[in-house]
């Protein structure tokens, strides 16, 4: 045989061959290793060997045989480069995978892990996925997440970005929770709202998967006979998957899986990869669950943990309110007995002499002080009395303006200047009358030290949402607010009686009623007085 060609030769240049390019000048020297990875796909060797069948060269049919099978070992061979590829890439993907569901206990995050690796292209590259939970309150299935294209243009504008961003699973999960979740679950609405199954519908296909714990690729599905015709009109696809979500032994939910836009099929190996997947990801969304109902359990009890304490507090309070109540009264009773007799005696002594009697002076200083006397023992027990508020609904605007009238004369002798400005058109307020009277009078000509120049008093009310709000600017006392909340104390102030025990009163009167009351006080702007007033009987409790 005349060998035209150089398959057999031991040694070759690079360009005697037409198969060896840059990278394989080993094979320039290697005989065997030439043949093996180059000549038998070589047109020159192929010649040869039609040369060695037409002249019946016995080792023609040999080389032949041997060349079929070099092919069929290569192809398989690349196959199963192929298939560990795709498999490392698998594992790749499930490790990521699972070490982002297993580090994460919040809901949100595990879905948009879970349902972003169903439908990414680096993940099981579906083109669709809606998530189904079991409320086990309900008992029912129903739909509560989507993710996934609606047509054409849609899905190649996500494919392109995807591909431009180049992100991995756990940055694309990011990116969708935080820039698409809402989106995703607004734009699958419709769809969601349908998804609704009981768990008791033990014939429907949903719920045969699920009972069934493993995963299922429905095909035909307008003409399969256990698929409801509304279900395959919803999905509007003719294949779709159900993937069951089971954590020990306990049905989470259900996912369904589909490629609506290329409709590529849905393989066993798609079905038993996504089976894989389903394990972790049920046991994720459960532990997921449980740490939010955790969360809202733990919230609860902090936050009844602190109403008891409030509650409590509130009890020792109003026992204390009410001991200083009881001595007040008993006190006051046995004072204001001798004290009018006292007073009574000094008015008609007082009454009966004439102006130039040397003692008129005395019995004046006796009635005077009489008086001031009566005053303390009326604010005692309205101290007492203030423990047992009555409210009814009262207007306001007129309160304050009769409280303005009362309080005018001594004001105006003070050389105090006041000015109110009413709202207009408010509405009827939910008080005890009497008890806010008696505190804005007493906010009004109370004897705090600290006079300053500007003898100003302002009023005003107006509507704040539901409620009415006071306000009270006294720029005539100027004391610090450390001062001003000792006096806000009962019977704080000893050496003046008056001093103290009228606003103490009246922060005692106001609180009973769950009236927000707050004092504001600065040495140099004066005292701000604001009284918040609810509008409705539901506000108290």
């Amino acid at each position: 045989m005349d060998q035209k060609y150089c398959w057999n030769s031991d040694e070759i240049e690079q360009a005697d061959c037409p198969k060896v390019g840059a990278g394989d000048e080993e094979l320039l020297v290697s005989k065997q290793q030439r043949r093996l990875e180059k000549c038998g796909e070589c047109p020159r060797f192929t010649s040869d060997l039609k040369q060695m069948h037409s002249e019946d060269n016995p080792l023609a049919p040999l080389l032949s045989d041997l060349l079929s099978e070099n092919h069929r070992q290569k192809s398989q061979i690349q196959s199963l480069v192929s298939f560990l590829d795709n498999k490392t890439m698998e594992m790749r993907f499930l490790h990521e995978l699972g070490s982002v569901l297993q580090s994460s206990v919040d809901l949100e995050e595990v879905l948009s892990v879970a349902l972003t690796a169903i439908t990414a292209g680096k993940g099981f590259g579906m083109n669709r996925a809606f998530l189904l939970l079991c409320d086990r309150e309900t008992d029912i299935l129903k739909g509560y997440l989507g993710i996934g294209p609606r047509n054409m243009e849609e899905a190649c504008q996500v494919w392109n970005e995807i591909i431009q961003n180049d992100m991995d699973l756990q940055t694309l999960s990011q990116n969708f929770r935080l820039n698409k979740l809402s989106s995703e679950r607004a734009k699958f609405h419709d769809v969601l709202e349908q998804l609704t199954i009981p768990l008791a519908n033990k014939d429907h296909i949903v719920i045969k998967a699920l009972d069934g714990r493993h995963p299922i690729v429905v095909q035909g599905a307008f003409q399969h006979p256990d698929v409801p015709p509304e279900l395959a009109r919803l999905l509007g696809v003719d294949t779709f998957l159900l993937m069951p979500l089971i954590s020990r032994n306990r049905r989470i939910g259900m996912i369904i899986a589909d490629n609506c836009i290329t409709n590529q099929a849905i393989t066993e190996e798609d079905m038993r990869s996504l089976e894989t997947f389903g394990f972790p990801v049920a046991f994720a969304i459960e532990r997921a669950s449980l740490y939010e109902k955790l969360q809202v359990e733990l919230n609860r009890v902090t936050e009844v943990g602190k109403k008891l304490k409030e509650q409590q507090e509130l009890i020792v309070r109003m026992e204390n309110m009410a001991l200083v109540g009881r001595i007040t009264s008993s006190i006051a009773h046995s004072v204001r007995n001798p004290l009018m007799i006292i007073g009574g005696f000094a008015r008609a002594m007082l009454k009966n002499s004439s102006a130039s009697d040397p003692k008129r002076t005395f019995v004046e200083s006796i009635v005077a002080e009489t008086h001031q006397l009566e005053g303390v023992l009326d604010e005692i027990l309205n101290y007492s009395d203030s423990l047992y508020p009555t409210r009814d609904f009262w207007d306001v605007n007129q309160l304050i303006e009769a409280t303005l009238r009362d309080t005018a004369d001594m004001l105006t002798s003070l050389g105090y200047a006041t000015g109110y400005s009413p709202g207009q058109d408010l509405p009827p307020v939910y008080i005890d009358f009497k008890q806010l009277s008696y505190c804005i009078r007493t906010l009004l000509q109370n004897d705090i030290n600290g006079i300053g120049t500007e003898l100003s008093i302002a009023i005003s009310t107006q509507k704040e949402d539901d409620r009415i709000i006071i306000r009270i600017e006294d720029r005539s006392r100027h004391i610090s607010q450390a001062e001003f909340n000792h006096l806000l104390t009962p019977f704080a102030e000893t050496r003046d009686l008056g001093a103290g025990l009228g606003l103490a009163l009246c922060k005692t009167m106001l609180e009973k009623q769950g009236i927000p009351f707050v004092a504001l006080a600065d040495e140099y702007s004066g005292i701000h007085y604001t009284i918040t007033l609810p509008t409705s009987k539901e506000e108290h409790v």
